[in-house]
C-alpha cells in the first residue's frame, strides 16, 4: 500500500501539533544552550550535555516546523516526528529511573513533566495524523 501525501485540507490540527512541538522545542533548546551553566546546576546534568541536548533539540525543532509549513505533509515524516517523540518520552523516563543523567529531585521532576509534554505532542500529532487522511 503506497503512502498518499496528506495535503493542506484536512491537516490543520496535524500542523498545529507539529507547530506547536517545534516552538515549545525550539525555545527549550535556545534554554539549554543560553543558560546551561545555571540549568545544570538546578537541574543536575553537565552544562557540557544541556549543551548537546540544546543543540539537538534545536535542529530538531527545525526540521518539526519545516515539516509543518510544507504545503504536502510527508505521512512518514509526521510518522518520523511522532517515534522521536515516543522514543524521547521513553529516554527520559529511563534517565530518571536509572540515575544515568545525575538528576536533582528538580531535575527529575522537571525531566518527568517534560516527557509528559512530549508525550501530549506525539498523542496530538497521532490524532492530527489520523484526521488529515
Amino acid at each position: 500500500m503506497t503512502a498518499l501525501p496528506i495535503t493542506t485540507g484536512r491537516t490543520k490540527f496535524l500542523r498545529l501539533a507539529l507547530a506547536a512541538d517545534a516552538a515549545v522545542t525550539g525555545v527549550n533548546g535556545l534554554a539549554y544552550l543560553a543558560f546551561a551553566a545555571p540549568i545544570g546546576a538546578l537541574l543536575g546534568p553537565d552544562a557540557a550535555l544541556l549543551r548537546g541536548i540544546g543543540a539537538f533539540l534545536l535542529v530538531y525543532a527545525a526540521a518539526v516546523a519545516v515539516l509543518a509549513i510544507r504545503r504536502v505533509i510527508s505521512p512518514a515524516g509526521a510518522k518520523a516526528v511522532i517515534a522521536v517523540n515516543v522514543a524521547w518520552t521513553l529516554g527520559s523516563v529511563a534517565a530518571v529511573v536509572t540515575g544515568a543523567a545525575g538528576l536533582t529531585t528538580i531535575g527529575a521532576f522537571w525531566v518527568i513533566a517534560q516527557a509528559l509534554v512530549v508525550a501530549a505532542f506525539a498523542e496530538l500529532q497521532i490524532t492530527g495524523l489520523r484526521k488529515s487522511r
